[in-house]
């Protein structure tokens, strides 16, 4: 049951992201020009959202679907690490046209080549796991 609730939530954020055309290449493309306010709008309603539901969680001691506690434990703080990171992430996206969310709407609406781009997401990650204990902190 829990599998089909996940399966749900994940088809209708597609649907979303497709909607909105948050998982279009133009839009994005638009972004990185500051040509249009469209993308800093969702993004920007993405972290508002996501302020008021982290205080909640905190507030209210929510539970995950399996009855565990939600933890929210703070993380390192490292100017450095965030930069080269944010750059990484922001190459990669303006390179693809997709960020990792709107990857796989892409995908699910019959954009074949951004398999490329998914197979490179998922080797970037193993290769940081490789080396992330040897870069610096």
């Amino acid at each position: 049951m829990r599998s089909i609730i996940y399966l749900s939530i994940g088809i209708f954020f597609g649907i979303i992201l497709f909607k909105s055309e948050a998982a279009s290449w133009f839009r994005i493309y638009e972004m990185f020009q500051f040509a249009s306010f469209h993308m800093y709008g969702i993004i920007g309603s993405a972290v508002g959202l996501g302020v008021i539901v982290i205080q909640l969680i905190k507030r209210y001691s929510v539970k995950s679907f399996y009855g565990d506690p939600i933890t929210i434990t703070p993380k390192d703080r490292s100017f450095s690490r965030y930069m080269f990171g944010g750059i990484i992430f922001g190459l990669g996206w303006a390179l693809a046209g997709a960020c990792p969310g709107p990857m796989f709407a892409l995908l699910g609406a019959g954009y074949t080549p951004i398999i490329i781009v998914i197979l490179s997401a998922i080797l970037g990650t193993f290769l940081y796991g490789v080396l992330k204990d040897k870069l610096p902190h």
